[in-house]
């Protein structure tokens, strides 16, 4: 397969590629550029809090965010939190709202249990780890992360053959939390079944959806409004990943679904 030839007619200025299977990465695209996470920052940020819960510095059933909601609520948006502020919109565990703030608020409540920023628990607990050198957080927990291909596809290697993070942490991150809530899935519209784990998305059978038709329905991982994406299909045993210089937007709704079927269809 030739992914230069596949991203071609995107309309991007420049765009990276990586296809990863159980032995590592099978073919990578690489522009040489780090380019913004946008929301995958979400994918490691929920990583990091999941992993300092595992080792009991705080717990998933804190209460944590409006009255009645839990870290295990903000971690899969079923908080209740508005997507920006602290405005409630429905009561914890009726409603998946797609919060940025009830991950950034995750994030601080990991920091306010101890003397560690929430930079250095994340370097800590994952990007020193996973050796992901060329990743930083230069912004909110929620999104404000960059790196490059190199390190996105060694993060979705982990996630589909975890040989460092505990086992229990990518559990936790890819198996649904609060099953059933209806709510939107961002740039795809509402779902009535819009199924999360602690900080991973599930495909479930959700449709218009970022990945292919083919994937499985446990297929878990994020998409960024910078036109980043990171996809792990167990049951294919594959994952997908892209970084790029455009704003997600429906060009993205189009190819992307397009190449993740080329990607099953060759590398499957």
């Amino acid at each position: 397969m030739d992914l230069k030839a596949e991203i071609a007619d995107w309309p991007v200025g420049s765009a990276s590629v990586a296809v990863i299977g159980p032995s590592g990465v099978l073919d990578v695209l690489d522009d040489g550029a780090v380019h913004r996470w946008a929301s995958l920052t979400k994918v490691i940020t929920a990583l990091t809090v999941l992993d300092a819960s595992v080792e009991g510095v705080i717990s998933l059933d804190d209460e944590v965010g409006p009255p009645g909601s839990t870290l295990r609520h903000l971690l899969s948006h079923a908080s209740g939190l508005a997507p920006d502020s602290d405005r409630v919109m429905a009561p914890p565990g009726t409603r998946r709202i797609y919060s940025n703030h009830g991950i950034d608020v995750a994030a601080h409540h990991l920091e306010a249990s101890g003397d560690q920023r929430f930079h250095d628990h994340l370097e800590e607990r994952v990007l020193d780890l996973l050796e992901m050198a060329d990743t930083s957080l230069v912004g909110p927990p929620a999104h404000g992360a960059q790196g490059s291909i190199e390190n996105l596809a060694t993060l979705a290697w982990e996630l589909l053959r975890p040989r460092l993070l505990m086992p229990e942490v990518v559990w936790l991150a890819s198996t649904v939390s609060f099953p059933g809530l209806s709510g939107v899935l961002p740039g795809f519209g509402k779902q009535p079944s819009n199924d999360w784990g602690l900080g991973c998305e599930i495909r479930d059978h959700k449709s218009p959806h970022w990945t292919a038709p083919e994937n499985s329905p446990a297929t878990f991982g994020h998409f960024g409004q910078s036109g980043s994406f990171l996809w792990v299909d167990r049951e294919a045993d594959l994952a997908c990943v892209s970084l790029c210089d455009t704003a997600f937007g429906p060009w993205a709704a189009q190819v992307w679904p397009r190449l993740s079927s080329r990607v099953l269809e060759n590398y499957g």
